[in-house]
């Protein structure tokens, strides 16, 4: 690895990264690169100027990290978070937030321009919500760490072997992001505590018995019965659900509550508009940001434009989150997902909906599909919201000249580019629209939609 140079040098920033740091050319004489060797610098804003050291090096690029700024951006505003620029979980917070949304704009529009060589025909409008206490899923790394005698609980830090010593987080939904020192404090007093790596949360709609929020304690030994009494006393004062999780996703079990049955705390959430519940586990994928999963639900029924004798086909459809909606708008809604357990659910969630004009399938979308039955069904409209990787192994197998018209709801703003792409470039649609959507606030995470028609 090569040495860093850490004496502190000035930069002028140019320009804001796809990851939210400033973009330097710095000059130091020792790099041949015309117009001086590109360095990224963590907490600087385009148009600034700062002093900052080295992080970081490599051939190509250099890292840097703000230690003052000497002339601010007009953009910049002080950032809401303690922990903002040692935590890795917010990188935009001194950001005004309508500039965020305009970063992540251009994101989109450079990555259709490089990636798939499009443009769409519109720029729709931005679809933004709360953008304070809205992570209502995540999960927190856990360290015991001797030097300091206290063990950490939090989101890890910007170089991300460490873990960052979180007091309160302001994106997580209030009733995990307040309690993070007592969360830590219940973690150090377990005689488990060095056997405890990570603490996963999820939130849905309150209840009677609870206030709608799980927490899921991985463990890599079992518990004593005096740890267990101290979280069971633990969620009990604070209003929460407990699952333990001694191995793999299967090992899930409930702590507190445990009905009699076995069960432990219902989590469910509603979509008022469309009058469904979805029912889910604590694990489950469920979308972070609620206010703004209504939005992207009427956002994306509304780009596809369905009726009534419509059949759609929803790729990647976890629970049933657009597909349950769809099916009370709809002829029918068939879903298609890889895990099998969010399948058995979302037929759960469609049966307990009384919604019986949608159907599930699980199939693994990377690989050849096309001998399935529901793959050689005939269907009006295409509903896409793919992991990170993308979509384009089953769009490369879809009969695409069935649909009329295709929604895409993006996580990857390369991949979705690199789809889109195809689609316009190889198969003949046109671009019509696509747009940010605000999933993760005060991150340089980027959630887009876009909408094709066939020509």
């Amino acid at each position: 690895m090569a040495r860093l140079d850490q004496t502190p040098f000035a930069a002028d920033i140019l320009d804001l990264s796809h990851d939210g740091r400033g973009v330097a050319r710095r000059e130091d004489g020792k790099t041949p690169i015309e117009g001086g060797k590109v360095t990224f610098v963590a907490g600087a804003l385009p148009g600034e100027r700062v002093m900052a050291r080295q992080t970081a090096r490599s051939r190509h690029f250099d890292e840097a990290a703000t230690l003052e700024v000497l002339q601010a951006s007009p953009d910049r505003v002080e950032p809401r978070c303690p922990h903002f620029g040692t935590c890795g979980g917010c990188v935009l917070q001194h950001l005004e937030e309508s500039k965020q949304i305009l970063a992540k704009e251009r994101v989109l529009r450079e990555n259709f321009e490089r990636i798939g060589h499009v443009a769409p025909d519109t720029v729709l409008p931005p679809l933004t919500a709360a953008s304070w206490g809205y992570r209502r899923k995540g999960r927190f790394s856990v360290r015991r760490v001797e030097k300091k005698d206290k063990t950490l609980v939090g989101f890890r830090e910007r170089d991300p072997r460490f873990v960052a010593e979180l007091s309160v987080c302001h994106t997580v939904i209030p009733h995990i992001g307040d309690r993070i020192d007592a969360l830590a404090a219940l973690v150090d007093g377990l005689e488990a505590r060095r056997d405890i790596p990570q603490i996963e949360f999820i939130a849905g709609d309150a209840t009677p018995e609870y206030g709608g929020v799980a927490l899921v304690f991985r463990h890599l030994q079992p518990l004593s019965q005096a740890d267990r009494d101290r979280l069971v006393a633990f969620a009990q004062a604070q209003g929460l659900a407990v699952f333990l999780q001694p191995g793999g996703i299967d090992s899930v079990h409930p702590l507190w509550p445990l009905h009699a049955d076995g069960s432990g705390a219902p989590l469910s959430f509603r979509l008022p508009e469309w009058d469904v519940e979805l029912k889910f586990r604590p694990l489950d994928f469920i979308q972070v940001n609620a206010g703004l999963n209504e939005k992207m639900i009427a956002h994306a029924l509304a780009l596809l434009d369905v009726g009534p004798e419509d059949r759609v086909l929803d790729l990647f459809c976890g629970l049933g989150n657009f597909t349950l909606p769809l099916a009370r708008l709809v002829r029918e809604a068939v879903g298609v997902e890889g895990e099998a357990g969010l399948v058995a659910r979302a037929r759960e969630n469609a049966a307990h909906n009384g919604l019986a004009n949608a159907h599930f399938h699980a199939a693994d979308l990377t690989q050849d599909q096309r001998g399935t039955p529901w793959m050689r069904q005939g269907f009006d409209k295409l509903l896409l919201d793919p992991p990170r990787s993308g979509a384009i192994d089953v769009l490369r197998q879809l009969p695409l000249k069935q649909f009329r018209r295709i929604v895409y709801v993006s996580c990857h703003p390369g991949s979705l580019a690199r789809d889109a792409g195809y689609l316009v470039n190889e198969q003949g649609w046109t671009l019509r629209a696509a747009g940010v959507m605000d999933m993760f606030p005060h991150t340089a995470h980027v959630e887009s939609i876009a909408m094709f028609e066939r020509r």
